[in-house]
């Protein structure tokens, strides 16, 4: 089975969130059962160049959209086990940073037409193309209206997976009617038509064969008014198609065993865990006692992280008895917040604004508790991260928090953190301190993270889920019938 991933990002290469990690790391994990997964991503100035350097271009053409004719490179290389493609065409990918241009539309319409007039050149041929969010949302769009009778893309399937439903691709229609060159009978209701405008992520929801999401609860959630985004009609009406998929980590990548950033490695002992946490201590300026309980947080500081709960309460829990170490940025407010809880509190707060990997994982490392309140939360991967670094999360009950994170039952001794259903502060403060309290017991405490310990967070699992959903699409094929060959 030949799964050709279409993704704006995907580590080792370009990253700038949850959505490079999955693209990064599930191709791996496919190949597993068999399949010949590789990843076509836009060839952008960020691609480190020891990297680039690593591809071959294998062939130059013409993509023509609207009234377009631009030149495209297609580059191939290895990574890892993994063969990427990478789409060139410096006008529109020679630039800081992946996204945030006022001629983003144009970038990613020309990246979905350049990924289907690239199969025409691979020595390759997708029997599946799995599509990752908006920027990827109009290949199943053209798959079946454009490319539906192009020989290179014949008995091809499309999955499309909805990693965060808020960012939707949403341009004026007359755009995107002149970028698609689509006629007015695909811009209705039950076409790219959404919210005054037109949408790619629509487009995927309408035109693909299947639809995936990044984990069940958020399959569900989305379905409903509160966290639809104005598509949850959409998703009720395609629910037979959709599937939720919770995302795994690279465990090899992220080990607490083999870990370069980290001052001691370990695998369950929390006595050479807390060495580490020593080690940050000493970095950040706060004073060293393995015995303190240290609260982590690293993520982007935007509303939707539940920085709104963490701001109402945090003079509160820096009351307690606890440290707290922030890596993030985001809105400019939030940033201000850590900021100055780190001038009022300087024994107790820790703030590393932007982003670092090896003070994340010095933080995942360090961290007793690891703090994760959002207002909605597709899958999270900071959870599962925490969980593999023993760090004991503390949750909401929303999306892949609910599906990866289990309150823990001092009557059965069941449980691998801490969760709060209600968007309330408080509820929130009264998780913490009931981490708190059970932190201060010794036996209890070393029962939760074995709790955390016994669970499978590689990507195995969820590989064989999405090895279930290629197989439905093909499902017509009889048994052992060899793919089509097309010259």
């Amino acid at each position: 089975m030949n799964i050709l991933f279409a993704s704006s990002e995907a580590v080792p290469l370009a990253k700038t969130g949850g959505l490079a990690d999955v693209a990064g790391a599930l191709p791996k994990a496919l190949g597993k059962y068999g399949a010949d997964v590789r990843v076509i991503l836009p060839k952008y100035e960020e691609i480190p160049l020891h990297y680039a350097e690593q591809f071959e271009l294998i062939a130059e053409f013409q993509v023509s959209f609207g009234w377009r004719n631009q030149y495209c490179g297609l580059h191939k290389g290895t990574i890892d086990g993994v063969t990427y493609y990478l789409i060139d065409n410096e006008f529109y990918f020679k630039r800081r940073g992946l996204y945030g241009y006022g001629d983003d539309a144009e970038r990613f319409v020309f990246y979905c037409f350049a990924v289907m007039e690239a199969a025409r050149f691979m020595d390759f041929r997708p029997h599946i193309v799995h599509c990752h969010d908006w920027q990827a949302g109009l290949i199943p769009f053209l798959l079946r209206t454009r490319y539906a009778f192009d020989p290179a893309w014949a008995y091809a399937k499309s999955v499309f997976t909805v990693h965060n439903l808020m960012y939707q691709g949403l341009f004026s229609m007359d755009l995107l009617k002149e970028l698609t060159g689509a006629g007015d009978d695909l811009f209705g209701w039950d076409g790219l038509s959404h919210r005054g405008g037109a949408s790619c992520m629509k487009a995927a929801l309408e035109f693909a064969d299947k639809l995936t999401t990044v984990s069940p609860t958020y399959a569900h959630e989305i379905q409903t008014a509160y966290y639809g985004e104005q598509l949850d009609a959409v998703l009720r009406y395609r629910c037979e198609d959709l599937r939720g998929i919770v995302n795994g980590i690279d465990t090899e990548l992220f080990d607490p065993m083999n870990d370069s950033a980290l001052h001691s490695p370990y695998r369950n002992s929390i006595g050479r865990k807390r060495k580490n946490k020593l080690d940050l201590q000493r970095e950040l300026g706060l004073p060293e006692s393995a015995d303190i309980p240290m609260i982590g947080i690293v993520s982007r500081l935007v509303e939707q992280k539940g920085f709104d709960l963490i701001a109402a309460i945090l003079d509160e829990l820096l009351q307690e008895d606890v440290q707290l170490v922030v890596l993030g940025a985001g809105e400019r407010k939030y940033e201000e917040l850590f900021e100055e809880a780190a001038r009022n509190y300087p024994d107790k707060a820790a703030i590393w604004l932007g982003y670092s990997d090896r003070m994340a994982r010095r933080i995942y490392a360090g961290s007793d508790i690891f703090a994760m309140p959002s207002k909605f939360e597709p899958c999270g991967l900071s959870q599962l991260l925490a969980l593999r670094y023993r760090s004991v999360p503390v949750v909401r009950e929303t999306g892949g928090l609910r599906d990866t994170v289990q309150a823990f039952n001092e009557n059965t001794g069941e449980g691998n953190g801490f969760s709060f259903a209600n968007y309330n502060a408080h509820d929130f403060l009264y998780s913490i301190r009931r981490a708190l309290d059970f932190y201060r017991e010794e036996e209890v405490w070393k029962r939760i993270v074995e709790n955390g310990a016994r669970s499978d967070y590689s990507w195995n699992v969820s590989a064989k889920a999405y090895m279930d959903v290629y197989a439905e699409l093909t499902a017509h094929r009889k048994e052992n019938e060899p793919w089509p060959v097309i010259l």
